[in-house]
């Protein structure tokens, strides 16, 4: 389990991490998210003891990981600029990791790169960013840790690269309880791969859940009311534990983002008897838009 306990970092006059706490369970994959600038990087090298926190602690399995090379040992990191040596191939890269990581397996790792057609001869300053994306990915899977976490995994793969990657993930977790931490702008493949969510913004952290409690709390609906109804959606006629976080109005249909119990809004919307009525699944997309554009980050106070 890994604990962030009241992390935050400034670079300068910048505060890139807030006094962001979390739990990450052994054997899930946490996803995080963020708009631009969240700390998202940030908060990933904290917790591998890249950067040293300014307040806070990271606990690793009851560890704290500063400076703590054996507990590191349990950890890879796949920066989103990969680094190697210059003139490194991967046969080169592979014999470093091979000497800092005690349970990297060499042989499952060239044979995975036979797999996903990776000349391992041919140095990496070669390989495009999906294939260098992919060889880091392998060499995650292959180091044998407990905790694998990737800054921007999916970016630079095609469809069929991704979807393999997610698969060894999968593998690893089911098989020796891996535990994944992402981070990425590409919603649609972490909503395919992760058990919970932690939203960043702005350095701190607007929420953090399972993914399928945050589907069942958070909720759409398209109505039209009949025309003659006083307003439905006034404060005064909104039950407690029911809370609107965005409203739209096309002609009649009201589209509308809600938080609350999904029988308690069904029931509440029935009462008024309306001419139409429907309640739509929200993607990870939209819980992200919802929440952050209730923090006041949205499209029109951007543009206008």
């Amino acid at each position: 389990m890994i604990e962030i306990k009241n992390l935050k970092k400034c670079f300068d006059t910048i505060t890139a991490v807030n006094d962001i706490s979390l739990n990450i369970r052994e054997n899930e994959t946490f996803g995080l998210i963020g708009t631009n600038g969240a700390g998202k990087s940030t908060l990933l090298r904290m917790i591998c003891d890249i950067y040293k926190p300014d307040q806070g602690e990271v606990i690793v399995d009851g560890e704290n990981i500063e400076n703590n090379s054996k507990m590191k040992q349990n950890i890879f990191y796949i920066s989103d600029e990969q680094y190697f040596f210059q003139n490194a191939n991967p046969a080169d890269m592979i014999q470093y990791y091979m000497q800092y990581y005690p349970n990297f397996d060499n042989k499952r790792c060239f044979s995975l790169l036979d797999s996903f057609g990776l000349n391992p001869k041919r140095k990496l300053s070669g390989y495009s960013k999906g294939m260098r994306k992919q060889f880091y990915m392998i060499c995650g899977i292959s180091s044998g840790v407990k905790y694998l976490i990737c800054d921007e995994t999916f970016d630079g793969l095609d469809p069929v690269m991704r979807q393999a990657v997610k698969s060894l993930i999968g593998n690893d977790m089911m098989e020796r309880g891996l535990t994944t931490i992402i981070s990425s702008h590409n919603l649609r493949e972490l909503e395919d791969i992760c058990d919970c969510i932690g939203l960043l913004h702005q350095g701190g952290i607007l929420l953090s859940d399972e993914l399928e409690n945050l589907k069942s709390n958070l909720h759409k609906v398209q109505c039209v009311f009949k025309e003659d109804l006083p307003d439905p959606l006034s404060s005064s006629n909104i039950p407690d534990g029911i809370k609107i976080i965005y409203k739209e109005e096309r002609g009649r249909l009201l589209t509308i983002t809600l938080e609350g119990n999904r029988e308690l809004i069904n029931s509440w919307f029935q009462s008024f008897n309306p001419i139409f009525y429907e309640m739509i699944p929200l993607t990870l997309e939209e819980i992200f838009i919802s929440k952050t554009k209730e923090a006041g980050y949205n499209v029109k106070s951007i543009i206008f």
